[in-house]
C-alpha cells in the first residue's frame, strides 16, 4: 500500500494519448495520460469512462454538444456514447475505467494501445 504522488508520475512519460496505469481496484484501472491535439471519435460499448483533469483544459466533444473541463473537474461518459477528447494545449488527465477498456474504444488506429505500461 504505497501512495501515488501525481506530481512524481506525470514527468515519467512524455507521449500523448498513451495512458499509463498507476493503480487498480475492483477490476478498474487508474490511469494517467497527457493529451494534446484532437483524439478520435469513438465509443465504449460496455464501459463508462471517467476523465478527471489534473491540469489544463480538456474539451470532450459529443455529436450534439461540447463539455469543457478545467483543472479539478471530471466528467463521466456513459457507455455507448460517442465522444472525442480535444486538448488545445497539453492537459494532464486521470482516467478511471474497467481494466478491459481500450483507449480508442470501437475505433482501431495508430493511437490504439492494446498493452499499457505501469508507472
Amino acid at each position: 500500500m504505497d501512495k501515488v504522488i501525481l506530481a512524481e508520475k506525470f514527468p515519467l512519460f512524455s507521449e500523448y494519448w498513451s495512458p499509463k496505469i498507476v493503480g487498480e481496484l475492483n477490476g478498474q484501472n487508474v490511469k494517467l495520460a497527457k493529451f494534446n491535439g484532437e483524439f478520435v471519435w469513438h465509443k465504449h460499448d460496455y464501459e463508462d469512462e471517467m476523465f478527471f483533469v489534473v491540469d489544463g483544459v480538456l474539451k470532450i466533444e459529443f455529436r450534439d454538444k461540447t463539455v469543457t473541463l478545467n483543472k479539478d473537474e471530471f466528467l463521466i461518459v456513459p457507455k455507448g456514447v460517442e465522444h472525442k477528447p480535444v486538448a488545445e494545449n497539453e492537459v494532464l488527465v486521470m482516467l478511471f475505467e474497467p481494466a478491459t477498456t481500450l483507449n480508442t474504444g470501437n475505433t482501431e488506429n495508430e493511437l490504439t494501445k492494446h498493452q499499457l505500461d505501469w508507472i
